[in-house]
């Protein structure tokens, strides 16, 4: 999750004024946008699969890490388990600089012997060479890293590792790095299509006085000396920055959710002071899951459990240990993006940060200029958790509400292959076009199972924007694509023109792509009707109730403006 110049949500400017006068942004959880128009070479080598990351696939990453507090230093190493999709001879790896690689040790297929490997830097690139090409379907390198990681200054607007210190002094650390990407601690393939087929772990090796949270679930916990040793797995597909170290004097408890897939692991992991706070607000959780399997489908990951972990910073879709830090507070800070009451009800993070378990973790985008793939369902899970828990008229409220925070000041989509996400805009403007579709779907259980649909379709993988908009008007049965076109990859928002001449009304959709021919309702006195507007003007009958004039469905994310009967030929 971040905002706008980060990677998810709109906040409104009095929060800003708590957070050291930052400047607004309408992205709530993120690193800043790349809007720049010319690109590196380092660009492409980080958003792009060039060759030398197009031969081989991840299947699985074992991360041991061990930070320094004090010297607030990294290391350990990254062994990354991959399969051959063609033959090869030089890999790509990824890590950012400062950060170092100590050596890179080459395991055959057969666990049968190991040798060292010549690397070379190039940037935040690095070439790896293998002494003969690979054609065998499997190997492994282990890669031995340290260094002293970019420190995140303000989580989780900007990325890095977080060193942080608990109301009594404990020290208190973890990650935020989304858009930054893993590679800014840990040595991986860092692009957002290659997910580890058969999951990850994470060893974290921390003072005994501390305890050490990861994604999935705890498989050991040993000790050393003074020094703790906590190993947690996941046995999903992850994507590299929803892996996630929590370092802190952390307590937990727990409960067992009932859902459709049947029972659901639900563990909380809260510093000790907050434990009481915790045990109130986190009630919200089974609502949420209740209505989020209603909408999305059931949970993606019961076999790595479902958590929240309290952060040293806002949050983070981390997948099975959302990181939580909204202050046990309801609305985001306790502040209603919406501006309408309904924001109010429900707290913002847990609600925001759990449903990215479905859009983000589960269906992913393969390129990161799809961020709205993310962004745009989790903003509408906000509505769709409003209807579910307060009504229809709150959902919708509240989703029109949200539309104070958007800016149209770049499409939606960004640039391919160079790591450049889109506007902002991705995560309410998203959120309000999907409302616009379900007005024209006019079905809810149709829009409802679409919504599962998608996630039975992409479950576990990752996607494009065109597969998305492909299944959603193929299981709609209309034909959606000059609508995407329109709010995904233009700024413009469509604008009705008409003048009504007794019972005739004349009227032709601008400010649109073209052949937009998107279906409007309208609404007279007590009466609404469905007219069909293209960029040409065309005439219709409308009613008695519509004479005195008429108004757009507010629900639908249009605008409309009555001419003089003189301009309109």
């Amino acid at each position: 999750m971040r905002f706008k110049n980060s990677n998810h949500i709109y906040v409104p400017a009095v929060i800003f004024l708590v957070i050291l006068q930052l400047p607004f942004s309408s992205a709530l959880f993120s690193q800043p946008l790349n809007k720049k128009n010319s690109f590196t070479r380092q660009d492409t080598l980080r958003g792009s699969i060039g060759p030398e990351r197009a031969w081989w696939n991840v299947l699985r990453y074992d991360i041991e890490v061990k930070p320094d507090y004090l010297k607030k230093e990294i290391s350990g190493y990254s062994q990354i388990s991959a399969t051959v999709l063609k033959p090869g001879k030089t890999l790509q790896l990824d890590l950012q600089v400062p950060m170092e690689i100590d050596s890179i040790i080459y395991v055959n297929e057969t666990n049968a012997s190991q040798a060292k490997l010549n690397y070379k830097r190039d940037g935040n690139a690095w070439f790896v060479d293998f002494e003969n090409e690979l054609t065998s379907k499997s190997f492994i390198i282990r890669v031995y890293f340290h260094g002293k990681p970019k420190e995140a200054k303000m989580p989780p607007w900007d990325g890095g590792w977080i060193w942080k210190k608990d109301k009594n002094g404990a020290p208190w650390m973890s990650v935020a790095c989304q858009g930054l990407g893993a590679s800014v601690w840990y040595p991986c393939k860092d692009h957002q299509s290659d997910e580890p087929d058969k999951g990850a772990s994470l060893t974290m090796i921390v003072p005994d006085t501390l305890v050490a949270v990861g994604n999935g679930r705890l498989k050991s916990q040993t000790k050393k000396g003074k020094l703790a040793i906590y190993t947690w797995e996941v046995v999903n597909p992850i994507n590299n920055y929803n892996i996630i170290p929590y370092i802190g004097k952390y307590v937990h408890f727990g409960e067992i959710y009932k859902g459709e897939k049947g029972k659901l692991d639900c563990d909380y992991w809260v510093l000790a002071e907050n434990l009481e706070k915790a045990k109130a607000q986190f009630t919200q959780v089974p609502k949420m899951l209740k209505s989020f399997e209603y909408w999305f489908g059931p949970y993606p990951f019961y076999e790595d459990g479902f958590k929240l972990v309290e952060s040293p910073h806002l949050g983070m879709e981390h997948q099975s240990a959302v990181a939580y830090g909204n202050q046990y507070k309801n609305g985001y800070l306790g502040k209603d993006l919406s501006g309408t009451g309904e924001g109010l009800k429900w707290d913002f993070i847990i609600i925001h940060e759990s449903g990215h378990e479905w859009f983000a973790n589960n269906i992913t985008s393969n390129d990161i200029a799809d961020m709205w793939i993310h962004e745009g369902f989790t903003a509408y899970s906000e509505t769709l958790y409003t209807t579910s828990e307060f009504g229809v008229a709150a959902g919708n409220e509240y989703v029109i509400g949200t539309r104070n925070h958007m800016d149209n000041d770049i499409p939606i989509i960004g640039k391919y292959g160079v790591q450049q996400e889109g506007s902002g805009d991705m995560y309410y403007k998203g959120a309000n076009m999907l409302h616009t579709i379900r007005q024209i779907i006019d079905n809810d259980e149709r829009f409802r199972l679409i919504l599962r649909g998608l996630n039975a379709e992409f479950y576990h993988k990752t996607v494009d924007t065109k597969d998305i908009e492909a299944y959603i008007s193929k299981q709609a049965g209309k034909n959606f694509s000059k609508v995407f076109d329109q709010y995904l990859r233009t700024t413009q928002i469509p604008v009705l023109e008409y003048t009504i001449d007794k019972q005739i009304i004349t009227y032709r959709w601008t400010n649109c792509v073209k052949g937009f021919n998107m279906p409007v309702k309208i609404i007279g006195e007590g009466k609404t009707q469905w007219i069909i507007p293209s960029p040409d003007w065309q005439t219709g009958k409308l009613g008695p109730e519509f004479i005195n004039g008429i108004t757009t469905d507010p629900n639908m994310y249009v605008t409309s403006k009555k001419v003089d009967a003189k301009s309109v030929y």
